[in-house]
């Protein structure tokens, strides 16, 4: 994350459902032939494997955020090291995006603080950033591989209202995750969010 940690407010009983987006990927990641594993994505680094290790390490990773489990993976940035796939991934990776979506359906995992990508930062925040991490790079893996995308409204909500700036003073220009793209006002809600991610809705593999 380039930019500010946002704050958030949650009201009691209207905590997000990862469940939905979770499950979107999956299915993403299960139709992914092993042609595809070395094609380019929006992810400038990235190769297909590369995302799908990095969706595999991010799932992991916000799970034991949300249980406040900490230890050295809690305590590594994305950016450290190149992700890749092993060889198990076609199971590790829907079973990891389960366990996520399971872990946030707990209220206790959004209250206190926590720590992800070596970052302390509050529980509710940690599980807005988990989806919109979800949102952005299940975008990126249905591009890079050609298919369909179709987020449920709330979590393009939740994560338009974690990327979108506050304007307050002082404020980064790069955005939580990057530089935004300009997107249209009257632009489809999934294109602005990829905008406001630092990407271009247009973005179409080669």
């Amino acid at each position: 994350m380039t930019g500010d940690i946002p704050s958030s407010d949650i009201p009691s009983g209207d905590i997000p459902d990862l469940g939905p987006q979770a499950r979107l990927v999956a299915r993403l990641a299960e139709h992914v032939t092993d042609e595809q594993l070395a094609a380019p994505t929006p992810c400038p680094d990235y190769a297909v494997r590369h995302l799908l290790g990095h969706l595999t390490g991010l799932a992991q990773a916000f799970e034991q955020a949300a249980r406040k489990e900490f230890g050295p993976s809690l305590d590594t940035a994305p950016d450290s090291f190149l992700p890749d796939v092993g060889p198990g991934w076609r199971d590790e990776l829907p079973k990891a995006l389960d366990a996520l979506a399971g872990a946030w359906r707990d209220p206790a995992a959004w209250q206190g603080m926590t720590r992800a990508g070596g970052v302390d930062l509050p529980g509710e925040v940690a599980g807005l950033v988990a989806l919109d991490e979800l949102v952005v790079h299940g975008w990126d893996l249905a591009r890079a591989t050609g298919q369909e995308y179709g987020p449920d409204e709330a979590s393009l909500e939740s994560a338009r209202a974690l990327l979108t700036p506050t304007g307050d003073e002082g404020e980064s220009p790069e955005g939580l995750f990057g530089k935004p793209v300009p997107v249209p006002e009257e632009a489809p809600l999934l294109d602005r969010v990829i905008g406001l991610s630092g990407r271009d809705p247009g973005w179409r593999a080669a």
